[in-house]
């Protein structure tokens, strides 16, 4: 049988052979419309989720990884997740009345949350907080749950939601009323001095660190505090924490109304909780009577407060004044003596200018170099070049003595403070501890100092402690100040 051509027209033939090569061109943009939408679903749904780094998700993925300024800006969380919320910890035991630091610490309306499985293993609620009221007779600062409160994980979400506002970095928290900050000493020798002492206790156990890698605090919180009611009269406190901590906004109390308002939990990933009323429970208080007493039981590095130091120095004074007059100190050693003869509190007149002529014998002799600094007279700038470069700071019991913060630890470094007979107290003696200078109290011709371990047995305010008619013997400080510089 011979072959016959098919029935079927060409065209149908082509049509045929056509056909796969038109099933390609017509399902190609399809697939990459349904590419195009997997894609943009998968992304979409990557952004919803929200990768929290206060949360982690219960089937134990890690969530704590960084994230896109998309990522911080969605406030869309899964609802139907179980979450498992980080635990609040105190790094490395950073923690004493009054003074704590916490890591992953939950803010909401006003009170703060601990998060943790078994509240035992934290310090009780009045170590580290009170109820911010003035310190009166007969006022009641207990804390309540209304200040702080203890949950456990499988709580957090029911109490806090999963909705976070979210705080990095170091914040400082003064849980208190203005009643004792607006002072110099009360602000700087017992908040800020005592905050970095136990905050440096996370460098340890490297004890002989002097350089500080610890980060500044970003923010300053005073949840109770309006209209600038921080600052002290003198108006040191202000400008000081501008070059101290130059990088620091200091929030008040409509900071803290915000963020109750936002209506969100609101995570910190560090702060340090600074409270007085719960600083004086310690035993030490009722022995200094301080604030910053319980701080002393806190171990820190060798010269701490060098970053804080060296962070106003660069700040206020210039790096000429700093090679030549700190970094290189000339041979003779500066003694000043901080005059308070326009003050409340001050020396006889008598003993005032025999103090002045012993010191200025001193000069000609060629033991120091010496001047008399009446600090309100002085520019900021001034009386910070003039301590900047002391060895020795002396004068009666007063706000003055606090600048021995900026004055640089040595061997021969020294506080003289003069008391009227038989009175004491702790102030300054805890700054010279603290900063490495040794502490003298003169009570007329005589001297009190105690070596590391021991101190004065007491508080004593006998009459006259404020007076204008506090002796000294200008031949006993002469005697101290040579035997300080000779070593």
């Amino acid at each position: 049988m011979s072959w016959a051509p098919s029935r079927t027209s060409s065209k149908i033939r082509a049509f045929r052979y056509s056909l796969p090569i038109l099933g390609v061109a017509t399902l190609f943009p399809l697939v990459l419309i349904l590419s195009y939408w997997a894609f943009g679903a998968t992304s979409f749904w990557r952004l919803i989720r929200l990768r929290n780094p206060a949360l982690h998700h219960s089937n134990g993925q890690h969530m704590n990884q960084p994230q896109s300024t998309l990522d911080w800006d969605l406030s869309v969380t899964e609802t139907a997740a179980t979450w498992d919320w980080q635990r609040t910890t105190i790094p490395n035991n950073a923690h004493v009345h009054g003074f704590t630091v916490f890591d992953n610490i939950y803010l909401r309306n006003g009170t703060f949350y601990v998060v943790t499985e078994d509240a035992a293993d934290l310090p009780p609620i009045e170590r580290l907080l009170s109820r911010p009221l003035e310190r009166k007779p007969g006022v009641d600062t207990t804390p309540t749950n209304e200040q702080l409160q203890f949950i456990t994980p499988g709580e957090a979400e029911s109490v806090l939601g999963t909705r976070l506002t979210h705080i990095q970095g170091f914040t400082v928290i003064i849980y208190d009323p203005s009643q004792f900050m607006k002072h110099f000493y009360h602000w700087f020798g017992e908040i800020i001095l005592g905050t970095w002492r136990v905050y440096s206790h996370l460098l340890l156990p490297h004890p002989s660190s002097t350089a500080s890698p610890l980060p500044f605090p970003q923010r300053f919180i005073l949840p109770f505090i309006s209209n600038e009611e921080w600052r002290d009269r003198s108006g040191m406190d202000g400008p000081l924490m501008r070059a101290a901590f130059p990088e620091a906004a200091i929030q008040q109390a409509t900071y803290w109304e915000d963020l109750k308002k936002l209506g969100t939990t609101v995570a910190f990933e560090r702060i340090i909780l600074v409270n007085r009323s719960a600083a004086h429970r310690h035993p030490f208080s009722g022995l200094w009577f301080k604030m910053i007493a319980g701080t002393m039981n806190v171990s820190a590095p060798q010269d701490f407060w060098n970053p804080v130091r060296m962070s106003l120095w660069r700040n206020i004074l210039t790096p000429e004044f700093i090679a030549y007059n700190i970094s290189n100190p000339s041979s003779l050693p500066l003694v000043t003596y901080i005059s308070r003869q326009g003050s409340g509190r001050r020396l006889t007149a008598e003993d005032h200018d025999a103090l002045i002529v012993a010191l200025g014998d001193l000069a000609m002799q060629g033991v120091c170099e010496v001047q008399i600094a009446v600090m309100e007279k002085m520019s900021l700038v001034e009386q910070i070049e003039l301590v900047s470069r002391s060895t020795i700071l002396l004068g009666v019991h007063g706000n003055g003595l606090t600048h021995q913060l900026w004055m640089p630890p040595s061997s021969r470094s020294t506080v003289i403070e003069i008391f009227i007979p038989n009175g004491y107290v702790f102030d300054y003696e805890i700054l010279a501890r603290n900063m490495g200078h040794r502490h003298y109290a003169i009570w007329n011709d005589t001297f009190l100092t105690y070596p590391e371990g021991t101190y004065h047995q007491g508080v004593k305010y006998p009459d006259g402690f404020h007076g204008a008619t506090i002796p000294v013997h200008a031949e006993t400080i002469a005697r101290i100040i040579r035997e300080r510089l000779a070593g």
